[in-house]
């Protein structure tokens, strides 16, 4: 709880890619209604690599978290893996896997793992990884509606 307090605070006050990525070519916009968190996330892939990945926007504390962290998550990795860490990460903040006793690649993503307890900031949380998904797979906008 203290760590994922610590995070939250700390990657929405100084977000890691935090900018628009000039060499980008993929992107996605995401759209959160229910907190008004947006947000664009550039993709750039190469060799079915993400080569490079940034996001801008504005949105909450969870939300911008989530993106600075995935942004970090994701990047140097196979288009392949970032899909899978998307379905990892979805499953544990939705409950949907125990992050614990489920082999996976979360690694420090864990300590999202207490939004689950919270409904209502799961789609805070999920924004920039919906998006990310979007932008990998050549879909331009995203809402969490």
């Amino acid at each position: 709880s203290a760590l994922y307090q610590q995070a939250i605070l700390v990657h929405n006050k100084k977000p890691r890619n935090f900018r628009k990525l000039e060499t980008a070519n993929h992107s996605a916009e995401g759209y959160n209604p229910l907190c008004g968190d947006q947000l664009t996330v550039y993709l750039h892939l190469e060799d079915d690599a993400v080569k490079e990945v940034s996001f801008e926007g504005s949105g909450c504390a969870i939300s911008k978290a989530a993106a600075s962290m995935m942004t970090q998550a994701v990047k140097g990795k196979r288009k392949q893996e970032a899909e899978k860490l998307f379905t990892e990460f979805h499953g544990m903040v939705t409950g949907e896997l125990d992050e614990e006793t489920t082999p996976n690649d979360l690694g420090h993503l864990k300590i999202f793992a207490g939004v689950r307890d919270f409904p209502v900031r799961v789609k805070c949380a999920t924004l920039a990884w919906h998006t990310m998904h979007a932008a990998l797979n050549n879909q331009e906008l995203v809402s969490t509606e």
